[in-house]
C-alpha cells in the first residue's frame, strides 16, 4: 500500500480542524496542570516521608524518656557518666595507656566452629602449676 495514496484519501472537514483545534488546545492547558500535579504529589510524597521520620524519631525520645524514669537505669548513668559511687565503695579506674605499636596489627578472626587442640589442657595446666610452684622467687638486695 502506498502512503501518498492513503493520505490523500483523508480528506479534512471543518469539523474535523475544529476538533483538531480543541484537542490541541486541551493538550497546551493540560500539560502544565499535569505537570504541577505530579510535582505536587512529589512534594506530598517527600513530606509524609518527613513526617513518617519525625514520629520515628518521637517514638524513640518517648522510649528514652520511659528509661530515664526508671531509678535504676538513672542509678547506671550516673555511675557510668559520672563515676558517682556510694558511700563504702572503692572504685578502681583502669587507663588503657598501652602504645598503639603494643596492639597485634591484625587480630586473628574467631572461628565460630569447634576444632580439636592438639595438645592436651590438662596435662599443660597441671604442669603450669608445678613449675610457678618451684620458681624461685627474687630476693631483694641489701
Amino acid at each position: 500500500m502506498d502512503v501518498r495514496a492513503w493520505l490523500g484519501g483523508i480528506r479534512l472537514s471543518g469539523f474535523a480542524f475544529i476538533m483538531l483545534g480543541l484537542v490541541v488546545l486541551a493538550a497546551c492547558v493540560l500539560v502544565p496542570s499535569v505537570g504541577t500535579y505530579l510535582d505536587q504529589r512529589a512534594q506530598i510524597a517527600a513530606l509524609e516521608e518527613s513526617v513518617r521520620v519525625e514520629q520515628d524519631e518521637v517514638v524513640a525520645l518517648e522510649a528514652e524518656r520511659e528509661q530515664w524514669r526508671d531509678p535504676a537505669f538513672i542509678t547506671t548513668q550516673a555511675r557510668e557518666r559520672l563515676y558517682y559511687v556510694r558511700p563504702g565503695e572503692v572504685v578502681y579506674l583502669i587507663d588503657d595507656d598501652l602504645p598503639a605499636s603494643s596492639l597485634p596489627d591484625d587480630p586473628a578472626a574467631v572461628s565460630g566452629d569447634v576444632e580439636r587442640t592438639r595438645t592436651d589442657w590438662m596435662s599443660q595446666f597441671v604442669r603450669s602449676i608445678v613449675t610457678s610452684g618451684n620458681a624461685r622467687t627474687a630476693t631483694p638486695g641489701p
